[in-house]
């Protein structure tokens, strides 16, 4: 399994911890452009785009989050959840936690739903290293991220244990 991106959002909207791991290069003959490449037509290179920074990553996806989570409840109903999203490129696992807190993980797109280990990443880890630490903030204000050095290892090894490539 890939995996590509893991995010917290707090229950006033902000990002509390992210962390990105690099994709493996595809082992398959076709290429295709990246968001930051340029592609050519009729022999003219469009302009590239800047990389986005990880602020306006982060926005982006809680927006995306918070925009199909909310279209679920009003199509289906309020006992309808958001589980996960799919394109061509990736899927995004979601986890809500009943004090409002978001875990979102991005991976490849063949991986089953990881709602159950995104819930164990909430119990096992979060709770035990960040809540129950008495030096930890109980609110991140200004996105103030979880600093801790426990739950960081914690989470490298959950990852390498349960989720192998």
């Amino acid at each position: 399994m890939v995996l590509y991106a893991f995010y917290i959002f707090d229950r006033h909207t902000e990002c509390i911890y992210s962390k990105r791991w690099t994709p493996r290069p595809a082992s398959s003959g076709k290429t295709r452009p990246h968001s930051g490449s340029s592609i050519t037509t009729n022999g003219d290179a469009a302009p590239t785009r800047k990389p986005m920074s990880d602020s306006d990553d982060q926005k982006l996806i809680f927006g995306l989050v918070f925009s199909l989570r909310n279209m679920v409840q009003k199509l289906g109903g309020e006992d309808d959840t958001f589980l996960s999203y799919r394109t061509a490129e990736y899927k995004l696992h979601y986890y809500e936690t009943p004090t409002r807190m978001k875990f979102v993980m991005l991976t490849d797109t063949k991986q089953n739903n990881l709602r159950p280990y995104l819930h164990q990443i909430w119990a096992n880890l979060y709770v035990e290293y960040v809540v129950k630490n008495p030096l930890a903030p109980v609110e991140h204000p200004g996105g103030i991220g979880v600093a801790n050095e426990l739950f960081e290892r914690g989470l490298e090894t959950f990852i390498m244990a349960v989720l192998p490539a």
